[in-house]
């Protein structure tokens, strides 16, 4: 305000000043006096126009450049003070502080956008703005770990990951979810896709999360069966025992009833003989269904892993070693490869040699009597683009048939005659309880392929 004031009053005094100049011209020349006297004043009148209008345009070019600078980003450092024009001393001030407040406004700006943007690189969930030609704006550290790729320009480049992942970005709307299985370095993933449509400054852009839920479902499926288990394992053990015992009971108390003298025991002998066989048979099965219920209870009793430090030939070589003989019987070539040879895994190895044995044995197993052509089943060990082991238990045996391929890691599902179903059930299991999983690929009649990450 008092800035405003001091330039009033230094430009009235101009225009007084040239009011007075114009009046004591005019005075001159209705007194008829010296005309040089006259050109003199006109002269000094010229002057003082052109300062006045050099001191307005001045102080307006000054604000014009000013604001230029500011818009332009231009201005670097603050305006000195020292400048003996009082006017250009208030005016340079008044810049000095249009130009703090514009500092800190910017800084606060870039502050909170540096803080939102660590917030959305660090958050776990992968996030992807594009607009709608598909030109990506932000992908976040998650998003680029999802997809494997260090940097991502357009949508488009996604379709070699999976077409059907980019279809889903285009399409969804507002609020819309969608679930994509998305298969990379012989891993499986479900991936969940949440869209919302966003307008700013007047284009219109679409933000996507898209989050890894493959653990969290196989968590919850893996939970239902636990507790069905439980329940069915209960009920049966609960009816199962007594019948047992009973059988026995039974079939000691006709031990010492029965006799094969048929004066004291009116019964013939075969038919003694039918009833102990039918005793036995209870018993029999009912001991036997109780170990299967027993087998079952495994699911719901693994315990923690107790891991250490581990050399991946060390782990694997047992196995291998194992069910050697087995395989040689079967005239199948079983093979072990580790690369790097110093690969190494902190896991729990008994825990592990379970799963190992268990897929080894199924792919030793895995080929027809009829079988052409040489019998191979291979372990190999690799380490993929996040350090993370892999280990893949290979065969070229009959395969596996895609219906059955989607059921085969559910409790009591087998292909086999004899098999209990519990193996690949209790193997994924075992891998969710190191932090890892097991994925499976099979064509048939050309072979299957198992692969563990740990």
């Amino acid at each position: 305000m008092a800035s405003n004031k001091g330039v009033q009053y230094r430009l009235w005094v101009r225009v007084g000043a040239l009011a007075i100049t114009l009046l004591t011209v005019y005075h001159l020349v209705y007194q008829g006096n010296s005309w040089i006297t006259v050109l003199i004043l006109l002269g000094l009148t010229a002057i003082q126009v052109v300062s006045l209008v050099q001191y307005l345009d001045r102080n307006t070019r000054e604000v014009l450049d000013f604001l230029h600078s500011l818009k332009m980003d231009e201005v670097n450092a603050p305006f000195s003070t020292d400048d003996k024009d009082p006017t250009r001393q208030e005016l340079y001030t008044a810049f000095n502080e249009v130009l703090a407040m514009v500092k800190e406004v910017r800084t606060a700006r870039d502050e909170q956008y540096q803080y939102l943007k660590n917030i959305v690189h660090h958050v776990g969930i992968g996030l992807i703005t594009f607009d709608a030609r598909g030109d990506v704006q932000i992908v976040n550290t998650a998003a680029r770990k999802l997809f494997g790729r260090s940097e991502l320009r357009n949508i488009r480049e996604l379709e070699m990951l999976n077409p059907a992942l980019v279809e889903s970005l285009r399409r969804l709307k507002t609020g819309g979810r969608d679930l994509v299985r998305l298969e990379r370095e012989g891993d499986v993933e479900q991936l969940s896709v949440y869209a919302i449509e966003l307008t700013l400054r007047g284009k219109e852009f679409k933000l996507v999360s898209v989050q890894n839920i493959r653990s969290e479902l196989e968590e919850k499926e893996m939970e239902a069966w636990q507790n069905l288990i439980r329940v069915l394992t209960h009920e049966i053990m609960n009816s199962v025992t007594p019948i047992s015992s009973l059988a026995g009971t039974v079939r000691g108390e006709l031990e010492g009833q029965l006799t094969n003298d048929l004066e004291v025991n009116p019964i013939p002998n075969d038919e003694i003989e039918d009833l102990f066989q039918a005793v036995d048979t209870i018993q029999r099965r009912s001991e036997g269904l109780i170990r299967f219920v027993q087998d079952f209870r495994n699911l719901t009793h693994i315990p923690q892993p107790n891991k250490t430090r581990i050399e991946v030939r060390e782990l694997l070589q047992p196995t291998v070693m194992l069910l050697q003989p087995e395989a040689e019987a079967k005239g199948v070539n079983l093979s072990l490869s580790v690369d790097p040879e110093t690969l190494s895994v902190m896991a729990d190895s008994e825990l592990i040699d379970q799963v190992l044995i268990n897929l080894v044995k199924n792919a030793i197993q895995a080929f027809d009597e009829d079988h052409e052509g040489v019998k191979e089943v291979a372990l190999t060990a690799t380490e993929d683009s996040r350090g993370r082991v892999l280990v893949h238990i290979k065969d070229n045996g009959v395969g596996i048939e895609e219906d059955a391929l989607s059921k085969i890691f559910i409790p009591f599902f087998t292909t086999k005659k004899q098999g209990s179903g519990i193996g690949l059930s209790l193997s994924r299991q075992i891998m969710r309880q190191h932090g890892g999983n097991i994925s499976v690929k099979s064509v048939v009649n050309e072979g299957t392929e198992f692969t563990l990450k740990i």
